[in-house]
């Protein structure tokens, strides 16, 4: 039942945050599937031991991965879809937990709780810039194919 769970409530993040960002109608169904699609590569990779750094890179990788994909079939920017999609993994709470910390004058929770959020902001972006890379290499190799053969 986790399973679902985790599912559902990550679709409704993800497309909930479409209509925050004004994604057409006709996109907001898709945003949600791109923040499930990141949020249970998390998951998974979360439940069989892998460290969260490594798991939220996989993530985002995959979230911008099927946003480029869902950007060229459907001709919208890519933005609409990556940016609802890592909604589920912006770690909202741990950056809460460490300024409260920080209230607290509980210092080296605060450091330790502040250093992990940071990290984790940090592999959402180096995983969402991979999958830019991918994606242009794999452009790439496509280009020069279709150009012998014109």
């Amino acid at each position: 039942m986790t399973v679902l769970t985790n599912m559902f409530f990550s679709f409704v993040a993800a497309a909930s945050f479409g209509i925050m960002f004004n994604v057409p109608k006709s996109l907001l169904f898709k945003c949600g599937t791109v923040g499930m699609a990141g949020w249970m590569v998390y998951y998974f990779l979360s439940e069989h031991s892998v460290n969260s750094l490594p798991a939220t890179v996989a993530a985002a990788f995959t979230i911008a991965l099927i946003g480029h994909v869902y950007a060229r079939v459907y001709k919208t920017p890519v933005i609409i879809f990556t940016i609802a999609g890592i909604i589920p993994l912006v770690p909202g709470g741990t950056a809460y937990r460490a300024m409260r910390s920080f209230v607290q004058n509980d210092y080296n929770t605060a450091v330790n709780l502040a250093a992990k959020a940071f990290m984790i902001s940090g592999s959402i972006a180096l995983g969402l810039i991979l999958s830019d890379v991918f994606y242009q290499l794999i452009l790439r190799r496509k280009a020069p194919a279709e150009k012998k053969q014109a």
